[in-house]
């Protein structure tokens, strides 16, 4: 991380490195934002087999708007804002290097639903050498109200822990991290277009959103470095920024918990 940034100043940097995280503004404008509008609000309406299998269940609402897994992978629109150069550019910083492009999701987050318990990225994707970064990006305000984001500043130096059982009822998906007692769970609240950059050991998570009538929508990609040489095989193959296909080695070893890492529920 020795090269001058090209895009972040010297105190996001630092943010970067001491809290494991960042809030970057101005990387969408308008019409981008309203192209991923558009763009999603198309795929809601539709079943893709393996991506998007939505259905109909009145008490749970992330069975009609279940998160989009890969679009990229079969949508050409998806796939140019997981490549976004001003977010590469930014990646491009923060790793000191290129950045390779690993997956995408979009998260409706209607009314009503749950939260995702406190997890460490890297614990799916076992980026090696080096770490996966997240873009996350808000494209709707996200607040404690909403179902908003929540990181543990400081514990991106936190080695990646064994997952506890999460909650069912106020978590969709499994696995619970507990944080480290001397560091507190904040709120990263953001607006319309925000990116929330944070690495792969960052503990984070998020609320249920607590409101009728407010979707908390968001396109989340990850990233690896370019000098990596292993990824989880559920994240390849990988893409330069001018979208040329890199396959990099499966990394199958058993991490902490002494067993491969369960693909069905990537963060």
């Amino acid at each position: 991380m020795n090269a001058a940034p090209r895009y972040l100043t010297e105190d996001q940097l630092r943010q970067f490195r001491t809290e494991g995280y960042v809030i970057v503004s101005g990387l969408f404008d308008k019409e981008q934002l309203e192209e991923i509008d558009r763009t999603f609000e198309a795929i809601g309406n539709t079943f893709v087999p393996g991506h998007f299998e939505p259905s109909d269940d009145a008490q749970d609402p992330l069975k009609r708007y279940p998160r989009v897994m890969h679009p990229h992978r079969f949508n050409d629109t998806a796939k140019k804002y997981m490549l976004h150069r001003p977010v590469m550019d930014v990646l491009s910083d923060l790793y000191g290097e290129e950045a390779l492009a690993a997956q995408s999701m979009f998260y409706y987050k209607p009314p009503g639903s749950r939260g995702q318990a406190l997890h460490q990225d890297n614990f799916y994707l076992q980026v090696e050498p080096g770490n996966c970064i997240a873009a996350w990006t808000a494209i709707d305000a996200a607040d404690e109200e909403n179902g908003g984001l929540l990181v543990v500043p400081k514990t991106s130096d936190y080695e990646l822990v064994c997952p506890e059982l999460a909650d069912s009822k106020e978590s969709f998906t499994m696995h619970y991290v507990k944080p480290p007692k001397e560091e507190k769970v904040v709120p990263a609240v953001m607006n319309r277009g925000d990116v929330l950059f944070f690495n792969g050991n960052l503990i984070h998570g998020s609320y249920r959103n607590k409101t009728k009538d407010r979707f908390r929508r968001a396109f989340i990609c990850h990233y690896a470095n370019a000098s990596a040489t292993k990824i989880a095989e559920f994240y390849r193959p990988l893409y330069r920024q001018d979208g040329t296909a890199i396959d990099l080695e499966i990394n199958s070893d058993g991490g902490p918990c002494g067993i491969e890492f369960d693909t069905a529920y990537p963060h």
